[in-house]
């Protein structure tokens, strides 16, 4: 057994955390959204959005937000928080941070939670929708 105290630098942290997500492409995670099959969620800051768009219809929660806005039980959380079953799709702007996330979420049961290989610049590469941001958000 690891000792939880030693340091693995955020290298060897980021591949133990991916290897227990179901990372999704770009085109998967369109498709999943298509058929109502996740939920995906910009964790970018404000200023990445501003400069690159959004995606459409995805739900903006920053990730110092996040968990207290998608546990389904917590006081705080956003209306489109309502079961521990439901397949969040996190993405950062090139899918690093994003991986973190999922996996934070994943502590909180939210089993199904993943992220975007990445992230939103492999979504805006592959052509998928982007809108610009709205200036008065």
């Amino acid at each position: 057994m690891s000792d939880p105290l030693k340091p693995v630098g955020i290298d060897v942290l980021l591949e133990q955390v991916r290897a227990g997500l179901d990372r999704v492409e770009a085109e998967d995670a369109f498709a999943a959204v298509e058929r109502g099959e996740a939920l995906l969620v910009d964790t970018r800051y404000a200023a990445l959005r501003e400069r690159d768009g959004l995606i459409p219809g995805a739900l903006v929660v920053e990730r110092n937000e996040l968990e207290w806005r998608l546990d389904p039980t917590g006081s705080h959380r956003a209306p489109e928080a309502t079961s521990h079953d439901l397949r969040f799709v996190l993405f950062c702007n090139e899918g690093y941070a994003s991986s973190l996330a999922a996996e934070s979420l994943r502590r909180l049961g939210l089993h199904r939670a993943t992220d975007l290989i990445g992230g939103f610049q492999a979504w805006k590469s592959a052509g998928l929708p982007v809108t610009a941001a709205d200036p008065e958000s």
